[in-house]
Order: structure tokens, then C-alpha cells, then sequence
């Protein structure tokens, strides 16, 4: 196993603030709405099931924690994913939930 560099104090902050950020589930939401390409606040709600203004205030703080990117076409707002490195984390995120609860559940059957 490769041995990692220990980060600076500044740098565990900016990883807890991006962490703080993704620790919301209408933001985990909205991010695997747009897996498959960008979509406009319209779709969004219908995607996640939340408010205009709900949905709109996650976009924000995801614009802000630059996840997310915004384009304007005409009247329309886009958005997208701006950090390629998003769908991966959550695909290794979900990978290792998927194990432990598999391994969870072997452990219920075992104990029947």
C-alpha cells in the first residue's frame, strides 16, 4: 500500500469543508442527477423530488464548493458537474457501502 504524505492543517480543513459540503443528501441528489450531463432547475426538482427554492439553494452551495458549474442560455440556467473527480468518489463511496452491507447482511443470515 502506497504511504501517503500527512496533509497540512490547512489542507485537512479544505478536505472537511468539501466533505461538509457532499454531507447533505438533496446535494447527493442533485450530483447524481447530473451523472448523465447537465440539466436545468426545472429538471432538477423533478429529478430530486425537492422545492425550486430548496433545490436552488443546494445548487448554490455546490457552485460555491466548486462541484458544480452554471451556464446561462437565454433565460435557462445549465448545470453540470465541474469536478471530474465527483462521480468517482461517490462510485467508491457506494462500492464500499455496497461490501459492508453485504457483509452486514452475511453476518444477520450467520446469526439466524
Amino acid at each position: 500500500m502506497p504511504k501517503h504524505r500527512p496533509l497540512t492543517e490547512d489542507a485537512l480543513q479544505l478536505v472537511a469543508q468539501r466533505f461538509a459540503v457532499l454531507a447533505e443528501p438533496m446535494r447527493l441528489r442533485l450530483i447524481q442527477a447530473l451523472f448523465d450531463g447537465e440539466r436545468n432547475v426545472t429538471e432538477l426538482v423533478g429529478a430530486t423530488g425537492g422545492t425550486q427554492a430548496n433545490v436552488s439553494r443546494h445548487l448554490q452551495t455546490l457552485i460555491a464548493a466548486h462541484i458544480l458549474a452554471r451556464r446561462k442560455e437565454g433565460l435557462q440556467v445549465f448545470y453540470r458537474i465541474a469536478d471530474p473527480t465527483i462521480p468517482k468518489l461517490c462510485e467508491l463511496v457506494c462500492g464500499s457501502l455496497g461490501k459492508s452491507l453485504n457483509r452486514q447482511a452475511g453476518h444477520f443470515e450467520a446469526g439466524r
